[in-house]
């Protein structure tokens, strides 16, 4: 049996594949290591440890014996999965499935493993935040680091909400598009401004107005913010890796929903756009259903 799981800030896949039969899919809030608890790790994993077992018709505790173990092979793709934080998640994997041979990886490996297999070719993610790196058809060989909703995460749902408010708010976008935003979600200036400065998870909120964008993206003055934001991230992130030859692929909810907006960004920009998937865990099943088992 194999497990792949695909885990962003906000929602986790998890897909078990076993031979011969239909894979199962068990969804679960997100876990970042960089933000969470152990605990709260714990309690997520132990969680779909539960699912997986009521879909197989096992008593939950079989999951935590060693007979499970041997026969499962993990693959868990994350958010915040790198060093020293992704050694919480191995922890708690191996904990939960014991005995099963567990490996986390970052999710731009998970994503540029899903998009580009073993070729060589950029891979993007564009969803709450944003992400890039180049691939060489076996690892990242090189990332411009996104720097989170403040300092960078171009074209992502929080910093193209961030851009709705601040365009809305400082009168760029006219009194009516202005009204209508306000209208829609039931906000004001000081509501925007507690939810930004006050509470926390601010990227969260600010990518929550996304559907303003979908909804209005026919006029003229919602173009040019998308046009903009598309364009900076692969001004200030793909064009650093110096190679216009390689097709720029993408996964995440933005680049799906966006996906003409963003094709003709890339043209202008001079980059020529792949795959644009809209969640990578299927993928990411295919590419380890033919990959070595050494990866």
């Amino acid at each position: 049996m194999r497990l792949v799981v695909d885990s962003g800030s906000s929602k986790t896949a998890w897909l078990l594949g076993r031979a011969g039969s239909p894979d199962i899919l068990v969804e679960s809030v997100g876990i970042n290591p960089v933000r969470d608890e152990a605990s709260h790790i714990l309690r997520v994993v132990q969680g779909v440890a539960g699912s997986l077992a009521a879909v197989l018709a096992v008593d939950p505790a079989n999951l935590l014996q060693p007979q499970w173990g041997p026969s499962l092979s993990i693959y868990f793709y994350g958010a915040g999965c790198i060093e020293p934080f992704k050694e919480v998640v191995e922890r708690v994997l191996a904990e939960t499935f014991t005995g099963s041979r567990v490996v986390v990886e970052s999710d731009l490996l998970g994503a540029a493993r899903a998009l580009c297999g073993t070729s060589e070719g950029i891979a993007c993610i564009l969803g709450t935040g944003s992400n890039s790196c180049l691939y060489d058809g076996q690892s990242i060989v090189a990332n411009v680091s996104p720097l989170g909703w403040i300092l960078g995460d171009e074209g992502s749902g929080a910093v193209l909400g961030r851009r709705l408010v601040g365009d809305a708010l400082k009168g760029c976008l006219g009194n009516d598009l202005r009204a209508a935003f306000l209208d829609r979600f039931g906000l004001t200036q000081g509501s925007i401004i507690e939810a930004v400065y006050r509470k926390p998870q601010a990227n969260k909120f600010l990518a929550s107005l996304v559907p303003f964008l979908v909804e209005n993206r026919a006029d003229g003055r919602i173009q040019e913010l998308l046009h903009r934001a598309f364009c900076d991230f692969f001004v200030r992130n793909v064009a650093k890796y110096e190679r216009p030859d390689l097709p720029v692929n993408f996964v995440g909810g933005i680049a799906y929903q966006f996906e003409q907006e963003l094709r003709q960004s890339a043209e202008c920009e001079h980059f020529i756009v792949g795959r644009i998937e809209k969640a990578p865990i299927k993928l990411m099943a295919d590419f380890h259903n033919h990959a070595s088992e050494n990866l």
